[in-house]
């Protein structure tokens, strides 16, 4: 199928899929003769997992830190992303974790602040 009908399927943009390519998240798919992107089912399919991740929390390098993983995911949907501590991309969702966790100290500490300065501390 080509780039807007894969983009389509996947519940993204063209210009997403570009992205994912580019950044080394997508293998770059078969061309046709006139050289469009073919793009099959399988591809259709790493792209809506990357979407998760991403929709999770995961930036675009986190989910390049995963390696091979990603494929694992494609293929075993309920598979988890952790994974062993020596093996591709480890850590990288532990690492993420920690980082959201810092932000929702810092903006609760920022919110009581706020929060004591105004008469209305729902």
């Amino acid at each position: 199928m080509r780039i807007g009908d894969a983009a389509a399927a996947a519940g993204t943009t063209p210009r997403a899929l570009r992205f994912y390519e580019e950044r080394g998240l997508l293998p770059p798919p078969p061309r046709t003769a006139a050289g469009q992107r073919e793009y099959g089912a399988a591809e259709v399919a790493r792209v809506k997992v990357i979407r998760e991740l991403l929709a999770l929390g995961l930036t675009v390098d986190d989910v390049c830190g995963l390696g091979d993983r990603v494929r694992l995911l494609v293929d075993e949907p309920r598979r988890r992303c952790a994974g062993d501590a020596d093996g591709p991309g480890a850590g990288v969702v532990h690492r993420r974790l920690a980082v959201l966790d810092a932000e929702i100290d810092r903006l609760t500490r920022l919110r009581a602040r706020l929060a004591g300065r105004t008469a209305d501390t729902e």
